[in-house]
């Protein structure tokens, strides 16, 4: 590779230090790197000969990042610059080894993961398409008291859940908010949708494991006598709207999909044990 990319949050680094010595080094080894800033980048400014969008700053930055660009087809690799980042593949330390291996052209291999895209069905309309790497999220609104959710299955009826919300996941996702609610945890290169009650109110109520295919439909249902109820929808964490009662959420797999560069050669198997060890050492 020569032509690389970089989007960052200044925030994570700070006066764009790292971002700076990342396009020193691309340079004096033959090759060429602009950057943008990730709260105000335009898509259409990166070169089509990018091979590669280096995003600086942590899982969140790289989420969204993999959300704008999702139709472009240029593989990210994330280098975290703050907390535990289990998307990034590189870090501060770690970054010009990484830049090596990548401008070689060998010892790298590239995940093709899926995504989904969603749009709201309310009042007014139908809202427009967007996509997520993550999940698809819809949590209870205003009121602290649970919400019915009716969920529909390529137009079949499926259950009604009495819960805080419903994470609707990628296998990417698995191990983000949906295996923090519960829910199993899945092989981010599979094909297929997670459905994961979030503090559901009965006792026999379970994640569900569907099928790429599958059309998802999230109906907020009355509960309350002044049919008050509202639900916030959030695409990887980002807020795109508000359903009320009777208005709803179409979900299923995008057409397009995000490829993540992976210099690792440790399996999925050998990355998750590492990663739960994390969570109980």
């Amino acid at each position: 590779m020569k032509h690389f990319y970089i989007i960052v949050n200044p925030q994570k680094d700070k006066e764009l230090v790292l971002t700076k010595q990342m396009q020193k080094y691309i340079a004096e080894h033959g090759g060429n790197c602009g950057y943008q800033i990730n709260q105000e980048y335009d898509a259409v400014e990166i070169p089509k000969e990018t091979e590669c969008i280096l995003v600086v700053g942590g899982d969140g930055t790289l989420l969204r990042v993999a959300r704008d660009m999702a139709e472009r087809n240029i593989p990210l690799i994330g280098v975290n610059t703050g907390h535990v980042g289990y998307l990034c593949e590189l870090d501060g330390k770690n970054v010009m080894n990484g830049l090596e291996i990548l401008m070689e052209g060998k010892g790298y291999s590239v995940e093709e993961r899926m995504l989904l895209t969603g749009y709201l069905v309310n009042k007014t309309g139908q809202s427009g398409q967007q996509v997520a790497l993550n999940d698809i999220v819809i949590h209870r609104s205003g009121v602290l008291q649970v919400a019915d959710f009716i969920i529909s299955v390529n137009g079949e009826y499926l259950n009604t859940y009495s819960a805080d919300g419903i994470i609707i996941a990628t296998p990417t996702g698995s191990t983000a908010y949906n295996m923090s609610a519960g829910g199993p945890i899945v092989d981010p290169r599979a094909e297929l949708i997670l459905i994961t009650p979030i503090s559901p109110h009965t006792l026999n109520a379970k994640s569900i494991v569907l099928g790429a295919d599958a059309e998802i439909t999230v109906e907020v249902a009355p509960r309350r006598i002044e049919n008050d109820e509202k639900a916030e929808v959030s695409f990887d964490g980002e807020h795109v709207g508000i359903l009320t009662v009777g208005e709803k959420i179409v979900v299923k797999k995008a057409g397009t999909r995000t490829g993540i560069l992976k210099l690792s050669k440790l399996s999925f198997l050998e990355r998750l044990g590492k990663k739960l060890q994390g969570y109980t050492g």
